[in-house]
């Protein structure tokens, strides 16, 4: 079997050439993502903050069936 050189020299540069721009733009990518995201996303707030969101601490569970009926349909529980 025979390869020619001349074929395979411009496959080889394509496919390195390929991989640094693809090594490239996805550290460019991982740069990006790290600048534009919040250094603690799940962080106490500071300050005046009011939590927003309590858990519900009326759950039937000793209600009648269609108590908890409306309840999971509500609350997706």
């Amino acid at each position: 079997m025979i390869f020619s050189l001349r074929r395979w020299v411009p496959r080889i540069v394509f496919m390195l050439l390929f991989l640094v721009l693809l090594l490239v733009a996805s550290g460019g990518y991982r740069l990006l993502r790290e600048a534009i995201t919040p250094i603690h996303p799940y962080r106490e707030p500071k300050g005046h903050a009011v939590k927003v969101l309590k858990p519900e601490s009326d759950t039937p569970e000793n209600g009648s069936m269609a108590d908890r009926l409306r309840w999971f349909y509500w609350y997706g529980e």
